[in-house]
């Protein structure tokens, strides 16, 4: 078997040679460039406004995905493919209309991914370890939310009639169960997360992990019987799983747990879909099961199958959720291979929409302390070394983190990097690296996407999807448009211009009224 690896990465390595040969010939014409400047301005000359209403939105959610991260999973997905890298072009990067949003929460400077969605999904600035309400509210004093909750666009896409689904490689509930709330909170009348996911809104899709979090405390699971680690946790004795079930019983709906149970789900014939994976996360890309656990792409596109049969459209949430915990254990590997994995679940979901009605948007919550440094050669794996020494003569990985597990000194001096399995080296010892707070990239197609251009609060995301879809308060320019539509369509039937005219005109009486 070591001979069967070392042969593949001999293979790969000579193809990665033999593609750098033909790169840098082709490269050294300065007409290689010219041609390549000029039909990328021919594109861009060519584009043309979609001012279509989104009929549909799928937002792409890279927990932790800053740009560093988005740029050194672009050359690994192209290392993966036996290129140097550096020139691939991910599914992401083909999106024509990318803004940068600002991160900071109300009370720091670097956020959390709890600040950080209630801006990008309820238009709303917090602080720090609140989600779902405004910074009226005290983080850690649960009797403070009562009159700050905020909704979200995924509560604002239901109730204008859309499905809506929410797909995560981490538990679905990222903010556990009863039993990890504090006793004044449960005094306060506070509840939990898993709790809320099935009472707050109605939810067409849920597919990511946590079960252990929806059963009581105990509760053996299916799939690990022995892991006592895997027990449910519930401290008040509810089955929400079941509970889920009962809700639905004058629909379809289905639960699953294992990928052969999630492959026999039909599409055509659900109307519900929750499928949880594993007690808690999901597992890395890298290390998930093919037969026992889908990937980010299958899961994305069973939830775009489920929820596009309705046809006033929907909302999906995609979460490439770990991402963000790879780095923070300073595992660069595996946050790239998430990110890459998250890339090819937009791909998929391309195909599957149409970009004249979908609204297709990829951004980060927040960044990481991840820089890429050292001058390394073109098509150095980006999970390598530099080739620069530092001046204690040893060497040091391409990838670094500002802090983190990372950090380890050994008799006065870093540790030479010797394994294929090292984690990136990091300046201040800490047992989980941060987040950082620089600015995130977001990339958007389809329906107003050249809304989401500049530079902009992140909480302007969700006024923006919001706008784009016709969906929470800010509605009078809908009818207007539609009205002007309808009355464009007319006039190439044969009618007078008087008539014509009439229905512009109606059209902005309705939403002059509507305003």
């Amino acid at each position: 078997m070591g001979e069967v690896l070392r042969s593949t990465s001999s293979s790969r390595w000579l193809l990665g040679i033999q593609f750098l040969v033909l790169c840098v010939v082709e490269e050294k014409n300065p007409e290689f460039w010219r041609a390549q400047a000029q039909t990328t301005l021919k594109s861009a000359l060519s584009r043309k406004l979609n001012t279509n209403v989104a009929k549909n939105i799928v937002l792409f959610l890279g927990d932790g995905m800053g740009i560093t991260t988005i740029t050194a999973a672009r050359i690994l997905k192209g290392q993966l493919e036996n290129q140097t890298g550096e020139e691939t072009v991910m599914t992401m990067d083909t999106f024509p209309y990318v803004g940068l949003a600002k991160v900071y929460s109300v009370d720091f400077q670097i956020p959390d991914s709890a600040a950080t969605a209630t801006a990008y999904l309820c238009g709303v600035k917090t602080n720090l370890n609140m989600v779902g309400l405004s910074a009226a509210a005290q983080n850690g004093v649960c009797r403070t939310q009562k009159g700050n909750e905020v909704t979200s666009i995924l509560k604002w896409a239901k109730d204008a009639g859309k499905s809506v689904g929410v797909v995560t490689t981490t538990r679905v509930q990222h903010w556990y169960s009863d039993a990890d709330m504090p006793a004044s909170a449960k005094r306060d009348g506070c509840t939990d997360i898993a709790a809320q996911l099935i009472n707050n809104t109605d939810i067409d899709v849920v597919i990511g992990g946590g079960r252990k979090y929806m059963t009581p405390k105990g509760t053996v699971d299916p799939e690990y019987p022995l892991d006592r680690s895997s027990l449910g946790k519930r401290q008040d004795n509810r089955n929400l799983i079941d509970e889920w079930i009962s809700m639905k019983k004058e629909k379809v709906a289905h639960y699953v747990w294992n990928k052969k149970e999630f492959d026999a789900v039909d599409p055509e014939t659900t109307d519900y879909l929750m499928a949880l994976f594993e007690p808690g996360d999901m597992r890395y890309e890298v290390e998930r099961d093919p037969l026992m656990d889908p990937s980010i792409i299958e899961t994305t596109e069973k939830a775009i199958r489920i929820l596009q049969k309705n046809p006033k459209g929907f909302f999906l949430l995609v979460e490439g959720g770990r991402i963000d915990q790879g780095h923070h254990a300073s595992r660069a590997s595996m946050a790239l291979h998430e990110a890459v994995a998250l890339d090819n679940a937009v791909a998929r979901s391309l195909q599957l929409t149409n970009e004249d009605e979908t609204l297709t948007i990829v951004t980060a919550d927040h960044s990481h302390s991840l820089s890429f440094n050292g001058y390394p050669f073109r098509g150095n794996s980006i999970l390598g070394k530099s080739p620069l020494y530092g001046q204690d003569l040893l060497p040091y990985t391409t990838l670094m983190y500002g802090n983190g597990p990372g950090h380890k000194i050994i008799d006065n001096k870093r540790p030479d990097i010797q394994s294929k399995d090292y984690i990136q080296q990091a300046a201040v010892p800490l047992d989980s690296e941060t987040h950082g707070g620089e600015d995130v990239a977001v990339l958007a197609r389809g329906p107003m996407a050249h809304l989401f251009q500049g530079v902009n609060e992140q909480s302007y995301l969700a006024h923006a999807m919001a706008y784009a879809a016709c969906v929470g308060a800010n509605q009078q320019h809908c009818v207007a448009t539609t009205s002007y539509r309808l009355a464009e369509s007319r006039s190439s039937a044969p009618h007078s211009s008087l008539t014509s005219v009439l229905s512009v005109l109606l059209g902005s009486i309705m939403a002059l009224f509507l305003y």
